[in-house]
């Protein structure tokens, strides 16, 4: 019975190991026409109307998502635990109007900064082709990481920390 156990773990923690390397090497495939250049952004008009200053002297995490995407639901818990931490401005894509929005945040019971891209400007700036796609600047607006499609929370706090 333990050697069942044991090639069963064997067999679990290879998968595993295989499906982070996969989805890994998904995700920078998916990211290699991001736009990379220093990030030229000093503000954000948010969904409340309230402009937000982007700090000259912190990391910034830059978050694309829809209301209707599935894997942006599942991992909007992760962006609003790291808001809660390190300067964040998500941006929703083709998501409706401020109203709509602001019930999908309700709904969740989220509370992070939110852009409303309705026309795409940012999108489009940012060549943004799949949600979610998270992008990580350093102080000085130089972008670190970048990761196209669902982020751990570990996997936020420990690129934030790798940016500081």
């Amino acid at each position: 019975m333990k050697e069942k156990i044991k090639k069963y773990a064997k067999e679990g923690l290879i998968s595993i190991v295989i499906l982070a390397i996969v989805m890994n090497a998904l995700s920078y495939y998916r990211s290699l026409d991001l736009n990379k250049d220093k990030l030229d952004i000093n503000t954000f008009t948010l969904l409340d109307g309230s402009v937000y200053n982007i700090p000259e002297d912190k990391p910034l995490v830059i978050h694309f998502w829809a209301t209707w995407c599935p894997t942006c639901k599942f991992e909007a818990s992760n962006i609003e635990k790291i808001s809660k931490d390190y300067e964040v401005v998500t941006i929703a894509l083709q998501s409706g109007t401020k109203v709509e929005i602001d019930k999908y945040l309700q709904e969740n019971n989220l509370s992070f900064r939110v852009v409303n891209d309705e026309d795409g400007v940012f999108s489009s700036k940012f060549n943004i082709k799949a949600f979610p796609t998270t992008l990580i600047y350093d102080k000085d607006k130089n972008i670190k990481f970048t990761e196209v499609g669902y982020t751990t929370t570990a996997g936020l706090y420990s690129r934030m920390a790798l940016v500081k």
